[in-house]
């Protein structure tokens, strides 16, 4: 598992701009999409991506803070974590 990775999720009621929203967030702090899965459910977007941060120019702390404030304005859940958390969390 890498450290430089993270997972994000994106959970809301559906509505335009969202995933341009988080990429733009993203992308100001030169953190790269590397897979993404979106669908809506009934009314509701929800998405996954991995990101890269390894030349990410804020540090994690800082850029869950910034992915928060965007979900505020989208009024989205936005939630930031390490793969290697994710994956301890999600183990049968």
């Amino acid at each position: 598992m890498k450290k430089n990775r993270i997972v994000i999720t994106v959970v809301g009621k559906d509505k335009v701009g969202i995933i341009a929203g988080v990429a733009n967030t993203l992308a100001e702090c030169n953190a790269n999409i590397i897979d993404i899965s979106q669908t809506i459910m009934q009314e509701f977007f929800t998405m996954i991506m991995m990101v890269d941060i390894s030349n990410c120019t804020v540090d994690f702390g800082t850029l869950k803070e910034l992915l928060q404030e965007r979900g505020n304005q989208l009024e989205v859940k936005i939630t930031a974590q390490h793969e290697d958390v994710f994956h301890f969390m999600h183990r049968i």
